[in-house]
């Protein structure tokens, strides 16, 4: 079955989403979502959406403590555009009815945390992701001009390729005309032929055994640009979040936000004691690279698996008020923690790689443009500032959506696509051998290419991660499509990209740690 739209949107989060209701009002909108709307990385979101708000916050401080936190890797040019846009983009979340915390004499109520100089992080409690992702689809719902498909998983994006051309990295000019999805509920793939299409996919956390993330982050949208010979950078910047909450076995790893030490916590040894002063100046507030690399030195020291984030100090009120669910998530696990501290260790986050794009948005296939975490905008640089993230994401989908309406009565579909063929393929026999391939994947990521690395570890994680992916690549093609056979493609082409290019990086820098390179080199790349 071949579907055609003005725009196709594939991931439903905040990019997705954003994207989606503004291009509505220029042509039919196909929005599809590998689960459900409601299920995304900006659901998990706890922290906040940074903007300059007041005085005496400043567009130069915010920028300042970007590049600072970018270690020497930011576009300068991305970073100026996120912060001088982000007012705007804030004002219309307010229109779309998202509700941020204001305090007695009706301000914002600001957060500050790590990197940040001052209190610019909007927030809704402590979950503020999940609140502008709810606001937003309801947006959605009552749009007549988008079309939900839920539990639509998108297999592969459509370029000259499928018209039988040969597409390598030297082809000028490669086009996207759109996708071919899997129904999960009937299994049939249909075509989504599109002007336009938008990858919203978000993260990579399913790469690693512990994230952050939901299941659902495969780095499907990464892993698709790269078997279309689109250009993918920066894949050995991931970050890793400080202060997950250990609770073994738990996944996604609940976060504990970086608002927290903001706020007043500070880290602790088991025995008590602060460290972080020993690593950086600034204490717990440290970016997130530094205080994750501290976190994990004192582990490694005393053989243990996590320290603890102390914020019993605090007027335990205030704490409860602020940080609601937290409070409540350590309860269930008999931890109060205006009394108790809080067990953490660092798990992976996000990435600061990933689909190249311009100021536009635009990806180096024509016709294809990415915002969110799966696009490389070059805002983060070597290490992303924390809450700058959400608000990325609606400043580029905003940017894309103006490019894209720009060109689309220019464009027209491209309807000699073929139907996807699977002619000679069966069910595969053993689904284990999925489940362990993936389990292995997560298990090379985590234990060769983490927090710190070497070219040892690097290089046997390539020589394991080689051995899967021929297994796999041999499994697809004799296979029926299926969303678990495609997802593990994707973690293995996502798990190849951040090796490859950690092994390119001949120096240590942002959350690229390497003990054969511990200088960062001084000239800028």
């Amino acid at each position: 079955m071949t579907r055609k739209f003005d725009f196709l949107v594939i991931g439903s989060g905040i990019a997705g989403i954003s994207f989606a209701l503004k291009a509505a009002q220029y042509g039919k909108v196909a929005l599809l979502c590998k689960t459900t709307l409601s299920e995304s990385n900006t659901s998990f979101a706890q922290g906040g959406i940074a903007s300059v708000t007041y005085e005496p916050d400043t567009f130069a401080k915010h920028i300042e403590d970007t590049l600072i936190s970018g270690d020497g890797h930011c576009n300068l040019a991305a970073v100026e555009k996120v912060i001088y846009e982000a007012p705007g983009q804030i004002e219309e979340l307010l229109k779309w009815g998202i509700d941020f915390d204001k305090d007695e004499q009706g301000l914002f109520d600001l957060h500050r945390e790590g990197g940040h100089s001052e209190h610019r992080i909007l927030h809704h409690k402590d979950n503020t992701g999940y609140e502008i992702q709810e606001s937003l689809i309801r947006q959605v719902k009552a749009h007549p001009e988008i079309e939900v498909y839920e539990h639509y998983f998108a297999i592969e994006i459509l370029t000259q390729h499928h018209l039988g051309q040969i597409v390598t990295h030297h082809t000028p000019d490669i086009e996207c005309y759109g996708a071919y999805v899997l129904n999960q509920q009937s299994n049939n793939i249909h075509t989504f032929l599109s002007k336009v299409t938008l990858l919203a996919t978000g993260g990579i956390g399913s790469v690693y055994s512990t994230t952050t993330n939901p299941e659902i982050a495969t780095g499907d949208g990464i892993a698709m640009v790269h078997r279309a010979r689109g250009i993918i950078k920066d894949m050995e910047f991931v970050q890793f979040h400080p202060t997950a909450l250990y609770h073994p076995g738990e996944r996604p790893t609940y976060l504990i936000t970086e608002a927290i030490r903001g706020y007043g916590a500070v880290l602790r040894t088991q025995d008590g004691k602060e460290f972080m002063q020993k690593y950086d100046e600034r204490g717990s507030l440290a970016p997130r690279d530094i205080v994750a690399r501290a976190i994990d030195n004192e582990m490694k020291i005393r053989g243990h698996n996590f320290v603890y984030l102390d914020v019993t100090h605090k007027n335990p009120e205030e704490t409860k008020m602020h940080f609601p669910n937290i409070y409540k998530k350590c309860l269930e696990l008999g931890i109060d923690i205006t009394k108790d501290f809080i067990p953490v260790s660092p798990t992976q986050h996000y990435l600061c790689g990933g689909i190249v794009v311009d100021l536009n948005g635009c990806s180096s296939i024509n016709r294809l443009y990415a915002a969110g975490e799966c696009s490389c905008t070059g805002l983060h640089g070597a290490n992303r500032l924390a809450s700058n993230s959400l608000i990325e994401a609606i400043v580029y989908a905003d940017a894309a959506v103006k490019d894209a309406i720009a060109k689309i009565d220019n464009i027209t579909w491209n309807e000699s696509i073929p139907d996807w063929n699977d002619e000679g393929t069966s069910l595969p026999e053993e689904m284990v051998l999925i489940t362990q391939s993936f389990r292995e994947v997560e298990q090379i990521m985590s234990t060769y290419v983490g927090i710190v690395r070497s070219n040892l570890r690097l290089k046997r994680a390539l020589n394991r991660l080689e051995i899967l992916y021929r297994e796999t690549e041999h499994l697809f093609d004799k296979s029926v499509v299926s969303r678990e056979i495609c997802e593990l493609r994707n973690v293995i082409s996502v798990a190849y990209l951040i090796i490859k290019q950690a092994l390119l990086r001949k120096e240590s820098r942002g959350l690229h740690y390497t003990v054969d390179y511990p200088e960062r080199m001084r000239h800028e790349l």
